[in-house]
């Protein structure tokens, strides 16, 4: 691919590594086209923040197809994972340690199935603290890595599909297509809550984004490989 080319506009997809920031990937394709083509400046950005702790479909443009960011971010997510039940956490995910338990003992399969009805359509949710949202002009983690108390509203979030694909407790892998706003983690914590124990999201997988499949994504290596004509350099 030409420098005219990205610069004109690209949208790639992307496997985020599990561990990388979506802003580290973005970050390293742009010193990719940028040490490849010699240039000192090119528009790269994403479309839909994933955590550190997840992996999967992201969506990076570049040059003046940044301009389309926004409608991308807008469009329906698919997503697969795994909530760990019994148990919570601040983040309600891994990034915090277990911070409360509950039993499980009362837990049936018919149950588990049953309780994702309640979560379909447009429903209030309630973000996760540990998120990078912002109030009054901090943001949300902020607040809660220096133990301060904050207030976080509901927000209307909708999901159209929510299903249960494997039951291994206290493990429960699901699929769900959602829409823009949606924290799964949050989904997590109100579907622990649900059954009447706990749950904290402990796998989380993008699979989709809109009309855009994480099978057709790329991994960096695949990109130096497919559009660049250096070598990545470690």
């Amino acid at each position: 691919m030409t420098e005219e080319e990205f610069k004109t506009g690209q949208i790639l997809l992307f496997d985020k590594p599990l561990e990388w920031t979506s802003f580290q990937l973005v970050n390293k394709v742009r010193w990719l086209i940028r040490k490849n083509f010699r240039i000192k400046k090119i528009k790269v950005g994403h479309a839909g923040t994933l955590d550190p702790l997840a992996t999967g479909l992201l969506i990076l443009c570049t040059g003046k197809s940044t301009k389309l960011i926004e409608n991308l971010q807008g469009q329906e997510k698919e997503y697969t994972g795994t909530f760990t039940l019994g148990a919570t956490t601040p983040s309600f995910d891994m990034e915090t340690e277990v911070d409360e338990t509950f039993p499980i003992d009362h837990l049936t399969s018919e149950g588990i199935h049953e309780a994702t009805k309640a979560f379909l359509g447009d429903i209030q949710q309630r973000p996760p603290v540990f998120s990078a949202l912002k109030k009054d002009g901090k943001r949300l983690y902020e607040y809660a890595r220096s133990g301060e108390e904050v207030e976080i509203p509901t927000r209307t979030v909708n999901i159209s599909e929510f299903e249960i694909t494997k039951i291994e407790l206290p493990k429960v892998h699901f699929r769900v297509v959602c829409s823009k706003g949606t924290y799964i983690r949050s989904l997590a914590f109100d579907f622990g809550s649900q059954l009447n124990t706990g749950a904290y999201l402990s796998a989380l997988r993008r699979t989709r984004i809109g009309d855009y499949k994480v099978e057709n994504a790329l991994t960096v290596d695949s990109f130096v490989n497919e559009y660049l004509s250096m070598e990545e350099e470690t």
